[in-house]
C-alpha cells in the first residue's frame, strides 16, 4: 500500500515539474516574442523617422526649386515687359516690335514673308500696369455705328478712380480709310481727357493681314465651312488680346454695339476680388456669346492659340464653349 502511496505521490511530483518546465519555457518564449516585438516596433519608428527628414528634405528641396522657378519666370517677366514698353513713335502709325504675334505666322505659313505682324498704334500713351482692359473690335454697319454710344457708357460708367486704373482699347478692323478717319476724328473729339490720360487708345488692323488670311481660308477650304466675316472676327478678337496683354491684369471683351450699365465696372470689380480662391479660367458677365467674357491677361495667349487652331471650324463663342 505505501508502495502504492510512493508511486503516486513520483508521478504527481513529475506532472508537476513538467508542468513548470512547460510554463518556464512558455514565458521564455512570450518574454522573446515581446522583445523582438518590441525590436520591430523601434526599427518601424526609426523607418518613419528616416522617412520623415527625407520627406522633410525633399519638401524644402522643392520650395527651394519653386522659389528659384518663380524668380526666373518674375525676372523673365520684367524683361519681356521692358521689351514690349520699347516703343517708336507710339503716336504714329509705325510697326512696334513685338514677339506675341509670331503666333499668326506659326498658323499661317504664308504670312511668313510679311516681316513683323503688329497692329498699327493710331492713339496711345503706352499705359500699363492696370487692373482691367476693354477691347473693342469695330467697323462699319452700313450707314450707322454705334461706337459713339458704346464707348461713352463704358467710359462715363466708370467713377475716376475706376477709370485711372483701366484702359479702352479700340480695335478698328475695317479696311474702310474713311472709317478709320472718323473713328480717329470722333474719338479725339470726344473723349479728350480720356485720350489726354492715355485711358482711351485706338489700334488699326493691317489690311494685307486680312487679305491674306481671307484668300488662304479660301484657297485651303473650298466647303466654306463658316462665313468669312466669321473668320475675320475671330482673327480681330486674337489682335486685340495679344495687344492689350501686357496691358492690364485682366482682359474684358465687349463689342461696339452694346450698352453698359449703370456701375458694371464697380460690380465687376468687386465680384472679381471676392472669388477665393482666384483659380478660374474666365467669368462670363454676359450671355451675349463671346460679349462680356473676362479674361486673366496671363493667359490670353493659350487663348489666341486656341482660337486660331480651330478658327474655320466653328463661331469663336462656341470654341469657347469646347475649352
Amino acid at each position: 500500500m505505501r508502495t502504492k502511496k510512493k508511486s503516486l505521490l513520483v508521478v504527481v511530483v513529475f506532472v508537476l515539474f513538467s508542468f513548470s518546465c512547460f510554463c518556464i519555457s512558455r514565458m521564455a518564449q512570450s518574454r522573446n516574442q515581446l522583445i523582438n516585438c518590441r525590436n520591430h516596433i523601434l526599427g518601424f519608428k526609426e523607418s518613419l523617422l528616416s522617412l520623415k527628414n527625407r520627406s522633410e528634405k525633399n519638401t524644402r528641396d522643392i520650395m527651394k526649386a519653386l522659389i528659384q522657378m518663380k524668380l526666373e519666370i518674375t525676372q523673365r517677366g520684367n524683361l519681356s515687359e521692358i521689351l514690349d514698353e520699347k516703343k517708336v513713335d507710339i503716336l504714329s502709325r509705325n510697326q512696334i516690335i513685338s514677339d506675341r504675334f509670331e503666333a499668326f505666322k506659326f498658323f499661317f505659313p504664308h504670312l511668313r514673308n510679311m516681316g513683323k505682324i503688329y497692329p498699327d498704334v493710331i492713339i496711345s500713351k503706352g499705359k500699363s500696369g492696370a487692373s482691367f482692359a476693354l477691347g473693342i473690335p469695330t467697323m462699319r454697319r452700313g450707314n450707322h455705328t454705334y461706337l459713339k454710344q458704346t464707348l461713352a457708357s463704358v467710359i462715363y460708367r466708370m467713377t475716376p478712380t475706376e477709370e485711372k486704373d483701366s484702359v479702352v482699347i479700340v480695335s478698328v478692323s475695317d479696311n474702310n480709310e474713311d472709317y478709320l478717319n472718323y473713328v480717329v476724328g470722333m474719338i479725339k473729339t470726344t473723349f479728350k481727357r480720356q485720350v489726354k490720360s492715355g485711358s482711351l487708345e485706338v489700334i488699326s488692323v493691317p489690311t494685307f493681314l486680312y487679305q491674306t488670311l481671307l484668300q488662304g481660308k479660301q484657297m485651303a477650304y473650298e466647303s466654306d465651312q463658316i462665313d468669312s466675316w466669321k473668320i475675320k472676327q475671330v482673327l480681330d478678337f486674337c489682335i486685340l488680346m495679344l495687344y492689350a496683354q501686357p496691358k492690364a491684369r485682366y482682359y474684358l471683351q465687349l463689342e461696339d454695339d452694346i450698352i453698359a450699365e449703370k456701375m458694371y465696372f464697380t460690380k465687376m470689380s468687386k465680384f472679381v476680388n471676392s472669388i477665393i480662391p482666384n483659380d478660374w479660367l474666365l467669368i462670363e458677365f454676359s450671355i451675349l456669346g463671346f460679349i462680356g467674357n473676362l479674361f486673366r491677361s496671363e493667359d490670353l495667349s493659350e487663348f489666341v492659340h486656341f482660337f486660331l487652331m480651330f478658327y474655320q471650324e466653328k463661331p469663336i463663342g462656341l470654341l469657347l464653349h469646347d475649352i
